[in-house]
Protein backbone atom coordinates (compact mmCIF):
# COMPACT_ATOMS: atom_id res chain seq x y z
CA UNK A 1 0.00 0.00 0.00
CA UNK A 2 2.96 2.66 -0.16
CA UNK A 3 5.59 3.21 -2.89
CA UNK A 4 8.81 4.85 -3.05
CA UNK A 5 8.40 8.37 -4.89
CA UNK A 6 10.06 8.30 -8.29
CA UNK A 7 12.16 6.38 -10.14
CA UNK A 8 15.65 8.48 -8.89
CA UNK A 9 14.76 6.73 -5.86
CA UNK A 10 14.75 3.35 -7.40
CA UNK A 11 18.02 3.80 -9.66
CA UNK A 12 19.83 5.30 -5.78
CA UNK A 13 18.56 2.48 -4.17
CA UNK A 14 19.53 -0.09 -6.90
CA UNK A 15 23.22 2.35 -7.09
CA UNK A 16 23.72 1.57 -2.89
CA UNK A 17 26.19 -1.30 -3.16
CA UNK A 18 28.72 0.13 -0.65
CA UNK A 19 27.73 -2.66 1.98
CA UNK A 20 26.30 -6.58 1.00
CA UNK A 21 22.92 -7.60 2.33
CA UNK A 22 23.29 -10.62 4.65
CA UNK A 23 22.34 -13.85 3.02
CA UNK A 24 20.79 -16.61 4.98
CA UNK A 25 23.52 -18.27 6.04
CA UNK A 26 25.06 -15.45 7.67
CA UNK A 27 21.67 -14.68 9.51
CA UNK A 28 21.05 -18.35 11.17
CA UNK A 29 25.00 -17.96 11.96
CA UNK A 30 24.26 -15.01 14.01
CA UNK A 31 20.64 -16.56 15.42
CA UNK A 32 19.17 -12.88 14.54
CA UNK A 33 16.79 -11.30 12.34
CA UNK A 34 17.21 -7.75 11.91
CA UNK A 35 13.48 -6.66 10.86
CA UNK A 36 12.55 -2.72 10.13
CA UNK A 37 9.02 -1.33 10.23
CA UNK A 38 7.35 1.66 10.25
CA UNK A 39 5.68 2.02 13.99
CA UNK A 40 2.64 4.08 13.18
CA UNK A 41 0.66 2.41 11.06
CA UNK A 42 -2.39 0.77 13.65
CA UNK A 43 -3.44 -2.26 13.67
CA UNK A 44 -0.52 -3.31 11.43
CA UNK A 45 2.57 -1.60 12.89
CA UNK A 46 2.43 0.45 16.07
CA UNK A 47 3.31 1.19 19.99
CA UNK A 48 1.22 0.81 23.11
CA UNK A 49 3.54 2.83 24.98
CA UNK A 50 6.72 1.67 24.78
CA UNK A 51 5.40 -1.84 23.22
CA UNK A 52 5.88 -2.42 19.65
CA UNK A 53 2.95 -4.64 18.35
CA UNK A 54 0.66 -4.84 15.74
CA UNK A 55 -0.60 -7.30 13.36
CA UNK A 56 2.29 -7.13 11.32
CA UNK A 57 4.93 -7.37 14.26
CA UNK A 58 3.18 -10.56 15.34
CA UNK A 59 2.87 -12.41 12.37
CA UNK A 60 6.70 -11.45 11.57
CA UNK A 61 7.55 -13.01 15.24
CA UNK A 62 5.76 -15.97 14.82
CA UNK A 63 7.36 -16.06 10.91
CA UNK A 64 11.30 -15.65 12.88
CA UNK A 65 10.79 -18.10 15.15
CA UNK A 66 9.98 -20.70 12.61
CA UNK A 67 12.92 -19.85 10.96
CA UNK A 68 15.05 -20.41 14.23
CA UNK A 69 15.95 -17.13 14.75
CA UNK A 70 15.09 -13.94 17.48
CA UNK A 71 13.70 -11.07 15.85
CA UNK A 72 15.31 -7.45 16.45
CA UNK A 73 13.58 -4.78 15.78
CA UNK A 74 14.00 -1.33 14.68
CA UNK A 75 11.03 1.11 13.94
CA UNK A 76 11.48 4.67 12.01
CA UNK A 77 10.13 7.15 9.39
CA UNK A 78 8.35 5.10 6.15
CA UNK A 79 10.07 6.34 3.70
CA UNK A 80 13.50 5.23 5.10
CA UNK A 81 12.05 1.55 4.85
CA UNK A 82 13.28 0.44 1.76
CA UNK A 83 16.54 2.67 1.70
CA UNK A 84 17.77 0.46 4.54
CA UNK A 85 17.91 -2.16 3.19
CA UNK A 86 20.12 -1.42 0.75
CA UNK A 87 22.19 -0.30 3.32
CA UNK A 88 22.35 -3.18 5.24
CA UNK A 89 20.45 -1.75 7.91
CA UNK A 90 18.33 -4.49 8.77
CA UNK A 91 17.53 -7.71 6.51
CA UNK A 92 14.04 -7.47 6.58
CA UNK A 93 11.32 -4.50 5.73
CA UNK A 94 7.67 -5.56 6.57
CA UNK A 95 5.41 -2.15 6.70
CA UNK A 96 2.24 -2.73 4.53
CA UNK A 97 4.13 -1.99 1.29
CA UNK A 98 2.31 -3.12 -1.71
CA UNK A 99 4.34 -5.18 -4.08
CA UNK A 100 4.42 -2.67 -7.50
CA UNK A 101 7.02 -2.94 -10.75
CA UNK A 102 8.45 -0.16 -9.62
CA UNK A 103 9.30 -0.96 -5.95
CA UNK A 104 10.40 -4.48 -7.33
CA UNK A 105 12.98 -2.80 -9.31
CA UNK A 106 14.76 -1.85 -6.15
CA UNK A 107 13.82 -5.00 -3.48
CA UNK A 108 12.89 -8.63 -3.52
CA UNK A 109 9.38 -9.25 -2.17
CA UNK A 110 8.44 -12.08 -0.48
CA UNK A 111 5.20 -14.08 -0.69
CA UNK A 112 2.51 -11.42 0.45
CA UNK A 113 0.95 -11.56 3.84
CA UNK A 114 -1.84 -10.37 3.50
CA UNK A 115 -4.37 -8.84 0.71
CA UNK A 116 -6.14 -5.35 1.16
CA UNK A 117 -6.53 -1.77 -1.17
CA UNK A 118 -6.95 2.06 -0.49
CA UNK A 119 -10.77 2.88 0.81
CA UNK A 120 -12.34 6.09 1.31
CA UNK A 121 -12.76 7.55 4.57
CA UNK A 122 -14.75 10.89 4.89
CA UNK A 123 -18.10 12.96 6.86
CA UNK A 124 -19.73 12.58 4.05
CA UNK A 125 -21.71 9.06 3.37
CA UNK A 126 -22.46 10.35 -0.08
CA UNK A 127 -18.99 9.62 -0.67
CA UNK A 128 -18.91 6.51 -1.74
CA UNK A 129 -16.81 5.50 -4.77
CA UNK A 130 -13.80 7.00 -6.68
CA UNK A 131 -16.34 9.44 -9.01
CA UNK A 132 -17.83 10.55 -5.83
CA UNK A 133 -14.38 11.85 -5.46
CA UNK A 134 -14.56 14.40 -8.66
CA UNK A 135 -14.67 17.88 -7.38
CA UNK A 136 -13.47 17.22 -4.02
CA UNK A 137 -9.93 17.36 -2.13
CA UNK A 138 -8.19 13.85 -0.77
CA UNK A 139 -5.46 13.72 1.63
CA UNK A 140 -3.21 10.61 1.12
CA UNK A 141 0.12 9.58 3.09
CA UNK A 142 3.13 10.85 1.45
CA UNK A 143 5.03 7.87 -0.32
CA UNK A 144 2.38 5.26 -0.71
CA UNK A 145 0.74 4.16 -3.76
CA UNK A 146 -2.58 6.26 -3.02
CA UNK A 147 -1.05 9.28 -4.30
CA UNK A 148 -0.92 8.15 -8.11
CA UNK A 149 -3.96 5.88 -8.20
CA UNK A 150 -6.06 9.20 -6.50
CA UNK A 151 -4.64 11.06 -9.45
CA UNK A 152 -5.83 8.81 -12.12
CA UNK A 153 -9.59 9.39 -10.50
CA UNK A 154 -11.57 11.65 -12.82
CA UNK A 155 -12.20 14.87 -12.08
CA UNK A 156 -10.22 15.36 -8.69
CA UNK A 157 -9.63 18.65 -7.72
CA UNK A 158 -6.37 18.33 -5.50
CA UNK A 159 -4.40 15.46 -3.63
CA UNK A 160 -3.04 16.50 -0.11
CA UNK A 161 0.17 14.59 1.03
CA UNK A 162 0.52 14.19 4.68
CA UNK A 163 3.48 12.28 6.52
CA UNK A 164 1.30 10.41 8.66
CA UNK A 165 -1.45 8.69 8.03
CA UNK A 166 -2.60 10.01 11.52
CA UNK A 167 -1.94 13.65 9.65
CA UNK A 168 -4.07 12.83 6.88
CA UNK A 169 -7.09 12.20 9.41
CA UNK A 170 -6.72 15.17 11.33
CA UNK A 171 -7.11 17.28 8.30
CA UNK A 172 -9.76 15.62 7.46
CA UNK A 173 -11.29 16.25 11.25
CA UNK A 174 -10.94 19.59 10.52
CA UNK A 175 -12.51 19.57 7.32
CA UNK A 176 -9.61 20.78 5.43
CA UNK A 177 -9.94 18.41 3.01
CA UNK A 178 -12.83 16.24 1.60
CA UNK A 179 -11.76 12.35 1.97
CA UNK A 180 -8.80 10.46 2.72
CA UNK A 181 -7.81 7.26 1.11
CA UNK A 182 -6.32 4.82 3.70
CA UNK A 183 -5.76 0.80 3.71
CA UNK A 184 -8.99 -0.86 4.33
CA UNK A 185 -8.21 -2.68 7.40
CA UNK A 186 -6.87 0.88 8.84
CA UNK A 187 -10.18 2.31 7.88
CA UNK A 188 -12.38 0.19 9.92
CA UNK A 189 -9.83 0.06 12.54
CA UNK A 190 -10.62 4.03 12.61
CA UNK A 191 -14.29 3.47 13.06
CA UNK A 192 -14.08 0.66 15.61
CA UNK A 193 -12.02 3.09 17.60
CA UNK A 194 -13.03 6.54 17.13
CA UNK A 195 -17.51 5.59 16.64
CA UNK A 196 -18.82 9.54 17.28
CA UNK A 197 -16.37 11.10 14.86
CA UNK A 198 -18.56 11.13 12.29
CA UNK A 199 -15.98 9.12 9.99
CA UNK A 200 -17.82 7.17 6.97
CA UNK A 201 -16.31 4.03 5.02
CA UNK A 202 -16.46 4.24 1.30
CA UNK A 203 -15.36 1.50 -1.06
CA UNK A 204 -12.25 0.69 -2.23
CA UNK A 205 -10.48 2.28 -5.06
CA UNK A 206 -7.33 -0.07 -5.58
CA UNK A 207 -6.74 -3.85 -4.42
CA UNK A 208 -3.28 -4.60 -3.09
CA UNK A 209 -0.78 -7.57 -2.41
CA UNK A 210 0.93 -6.72 0.41
CA UNK A 211 4.40 -8.42 1.63
CA UNK A 212 7.50 -8.10 3.44
CA UNK A 213 10.79 -6.96 1.06
CA UNK A 214 14.49 -8.05 2.03
CA UNK A 215 17.32 -6.38 -0.64
CA UNK A 216 17.30 -6.86 -4.11
CA UNK A 217 18.77 -9.94 -4.56
CA UNK A 218 18.84 -11.92 -1.33
CA UNK A 219 16.63 -14.55 -2.39
CA UNK A 220 17.60 -17.36 -0.11
CA UNK A 221 16.08 -14.95 3.01
CA UNK A 222 13.19 -14.09 0.87
CA UNK A 223 12.61 -17.61 -0.03
CA UNK A 224 12.89 -18.79 3.44
CA UNK A 225 10.68 -16.45 4.83
CA UNK A 226 7.80 -17.22 2.62
CA UNK A 227 8.48 -21.20 3.21
CA UNK A 228 8.26 -19.98 6.97
CA UNK A 229 5.34 -17.73 6.34
CA UNK A 230 3.54 -20.67 4.44
CA UNK A 231 3.90 -23.13 7.75
CA UNK A 232 2.51 -20.37 10.19
CA UNK A 233 -0.48 -19.94 7.84
CA UNK A 234 -0.74 -24.19 8.12
CA UNK A 235 -0.32 -24.53 11.58
CA UNK A 236 -3.25 -21.98 12.16
CA UNK A 237 -1.04 -19.46 14.25
CA UNK A 238 -1.94 -16.83 11.53
CA UNK A 239 -5.27 -17.15 11.16
CA UNK A 240 -5.64 -16.59 15.50
CA UNK A 241 -3.29 -13.61 14.79
CA UNK A 242 -5.83 -12.01 11.84
CA UNK A 243 -8.70 -12.76 14.03
CA UNK A 244 -7.40 -11.23 17.00
CA UNK A 245 -6.79 -7.36 15.12
CA UNK A 246 -9.67 -8.16 11.90
CA UNK A 247 -11.83 -10.75 13.52
CA UNK A 248 -11.63 -12.21 9.85
CA UNK A 249 -8.69 -13.94 7.74
CA UNK A 250 -6.68 -11.11 5.70
CA UNK A 251 -4.50 -13.87 3.85
CA UNK A 252 -4.79 -13.80 -0.14
CA UNK A 253 -7.13 -15.85 -1.91
CA UNK A 254 -4.33 -17.61 -3.33
CA UNK A 255 -2.80 -18.53 0.10
CA UNK A 256 -6.29 -19.89 1.52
Amino acid sequence: MKILQSLMIVAALCAATALQARPLDAIRQDGTLRIATEGQYAPFNFFQGKQLTGFEVEVAERVARQMGLKPEWKALGFDALLTGLQQDRWDLVIASHAITDERAKAVTFTLPHYCSGGTIVSLAPALRSGKDLAGKVVAVQTGTTYLAEVQHLPGIKAVKNFPTDTDARSALLAKRVDAMITDRFVAKELLRRSPQSGFQLGGMVTVERIAAAVALGNTSLADAWSQALKAVMADGSYARISQKYFQEDIRCPESR
